[in-house]
């Protein structure tokens, strides 16, 4: 039992650095924000360990830019920036763990060998976990970055913020269905640990 616990702390560790590393291959949208590989890893361990640590890995992801201060904040006060750091990077990333909530039915799938529903599965969780993560970059934009707006200001968000969100779904969908799909016992903890 103890050692099952250290293995999934080790890996939400790995997959947590693994996603830091990523977010640094990136291509950086002319407005701000940035289309990079950073969701990979916390949707394959959400897919691979459940949502707790998917959530748990996202966080990490979080902290990890945080502390090394590659972040990018509001010229505003210092409670302001804390909150906008902790919802900007700690929610947004940890919600992408949330993705972990489609991983029966892609497990079912795969085990089925019914590779468009699989798929689909895949999809569907890599949504869920972009939604959600643009939902509270949107929330943020409005809260803190209001003064740059031209105009409506929840507008502004939800275009700004949908400028680089729509190209990291789709990088993320891309690629962790051909991933997921040519590797499925990479998702399959169970089936990895026996042999």
């Amino acid at each position: 039992m103890r050692n099952k616990k250290v293995l999934l702390m080790m890996e939400i560790a790995i997959f947590a650095a693994l996603g830091f590393v990523l977010d640094f291959v990136s291509f950086r949208m002319p407005q701000g924000g940035s289309v990079s590989l950073v969701m990979i890893p916390i949707i394959l361990i959400a897919f691979r360990r459940g949502v707790a640590a998917g959530v748990l890995t996202g966080i990490l992801v979080g902290l990890l830019q945080i502390v090394s201060g590659f972040i990018s904040v509001a010229p505003l006060s210092f409670g302001f920036v804390v909150m906008q750091v902790l919802l900007d990077y700690l929610l947004a990333y940890g919600v992408v763990g949330l993705a972990g909530v489609m991983r029966t039915k892609y497990l079912q799938h795969a085990h089925a060998k019914q590779t468009g529903k699989m798929l689909a599965a895949i999809v569907a969780g890599v949504l869920i976990a972009s939604v959600l993560r643009y939902l509270v970059h949107v929330i943020t934009g409005i809260l803190f970055f209001g003064m740059f707006a031209e105009g409506n200001v929840v507008i502004y968000s939800a275009i700004y913020n949908a400028t680089y969100m729509i190209p990291v779904f789709l990088l993320a969908a891309f690629v962790c269905a051909a991933l997921f799909a040519a590797a499925p016992r990479l998702v399959d903890a169970e089936a990895a640990n026996t042999n």
